[in-house]
């Protein structure tokens, strides 16, 4: 008999990714019916089930972490179906997987937006009418860099400073194209929330794993925008899932780290 854990996770799982996700278990039934199992009690019943973040949210750190990754196309589409299906407009998931071109490059960022337009043909073979949402606002920008600038100092008001200092004098083309394209380019762009850009960043640096230091700038620039510790830890959670025990753990010993120098600072 299914376990109660079980039941709990197949109704989440068809709340969440309806047909395409029960595709998904069911093809592993002939290989690995355990691993199934292990998705749907895990994954749906104990992780997914649980308060603090919202299932929109949730599904914007899946597709963000799974395009940052970029190794797992079937995934990344049944959660792409899983976004549309909890709330996501087809312009907000265009926005992140835009804004994952400044985390994980640009080849990823160009697969995933290909993977959206195969879910996007096949939902509407099946009569599916997904909301567009808003576009971007073209509007008369300062300078990219006086733009970035602006941008970036509304995650952190000292934070243009430190980058400057770090690399003006070695690299300034960084510190330049850093500014100008990930947040004036990016980040000034008015058809996604700040909230969603963060737990967006946030996931994917989890999952990447080699970028402790933005990491750390992220879950500060999260908290400083209005996300909570609680919201933030269910992220490191949800990573469990995507990338595995030991990148959740990294993630909530900087979230651990932000929040012990935040509370002494507060002092």
């Amino acid at each position: 008999m299914p376990s109660e854990r079980f039941k709990k996770g197949w109704e989440k799982l068809k709340e969440i990714d309806g047909e395409t996700g029960e595709k998904v278990i069911e093809n592993l039934k002939d290989i690995s019916p355990d691993l199934g199992v292990y998705i749907i009690e895990y994954a749906f019943g104990d992780i997914y089930s649980r308060d603090g973040l919202d299932l929109k949210s949730k599904e914007i750190a899946v597709f963000a972490a799974l395009t940052a990754m970029a190794n797992a196309r079937p995934q990344l589409k049944v959660h792409l179906n899983g976004a549309l299906n909890t709330g996501s407009s087809v312009s907000e998931i265009k926005e992140v997987i835009l804004q994952m071109s400044v985390y994980s490059g640009f080849p990823g960022s160009i697969n995933a937006m290909n993977a959206l337009r195969e879910v996007l043909t096949e939902r509407q073979k099946q009569g599916i009418k997904d909301e567009d949402g808003k576009t971007a606002s073209k509007i008369n920008k300062i300078s990219r860099l006086e733009s970035g600038e602006k941008e970036l100092s509304k995650l952190d008001d000292l934070q243009v400073g430190k980058l400057k200092y770090a690399y003006n004098d070695f690299s300034p083309d960084l510190a330049k194209f850093i500014l100008e394209y990930a947040y004036g380019d990016i980040f000034s762009r008015d058809n996604l929330e700040y909230r969603y850009r963060q737990i967006a960043t946030i996931s994917a640096l989890t999952v990447l794993g080699n970028a402790q230091t933005q990491l750390k700038f992220h879950i500060n620039a999260g908290l400083n925008i209005g996300l909570t510790d609680t919201e933030i830890k269910e992220i490191m959670l949800l990573m469990t899932i995507y990338s595995g025990f030991p990148s959740a753990i990294n993630g909530t010993n900087v979230l651990k780290e932000v929040l012990s120098e935040r509370s002494k600072n507060s002092k």
